[in-house]
């Protein structure tokens, strides 16, 4: 799996959702979580501008522990432009290289990828279902 960083950002900071959730599964090692460069330079980037000074010094180790369970991913291939937010390009180029599925709470602007490429994209929701299989 390939979590964009909206689905990061909510499961770090609001309890009891179904980000949250998946954080704790990722935390605990039940999940193949797949990352690439960019795409760990715009977890902490959104994180630590989004969030206070404070909170970010909170959140920044556990942010390191996620990294740690993962498995990196050198892009050989970019099929950019896909995306109409241009910084979801670099997940879908990480998905793609790794064969993953993302999970995202913004299902809109991965749709182009989901039909040009065959992209497997679902929400956090449907993210805790395929895990409870």
């Amino acid at each position: 799996m390939v979590f964009d960083t909206n689905v990061v950002f909510e499961g770090l900071t609001k309890q009891g959702g179904a980000a949250g959730f998946l954080i704790d599964a990722w935390l605990a090692g039940l999940l193949d979580v797949y990352i690439s460069n960019a795409l760990a330079y715009e977890y902490v980037d959104v994180l630590s501008h989004k969030l206070s000074s404070k909170r970010w010094h909170r959140i920044k180790p556990v942010l390191g522990t996620l990294l740690a369970k993962t498995h990196f991913v050198t892009i050989h291939y970019s099929w950019r432009p896909i995306s109409p937010d241009p910084k979801d390009d670099h997940v879908i180029d990480c998905a793609m290289n790794a064969a993953a599925t993302v999970i995202t709470s913004n299902i809109r602007d991965f749709q182009r990828a989901k039909e040009a490429l065959g992209l497997r994209v679902i929400t956090p929701v449907d993210g805790l279902l395929l895990l409870a299989k």
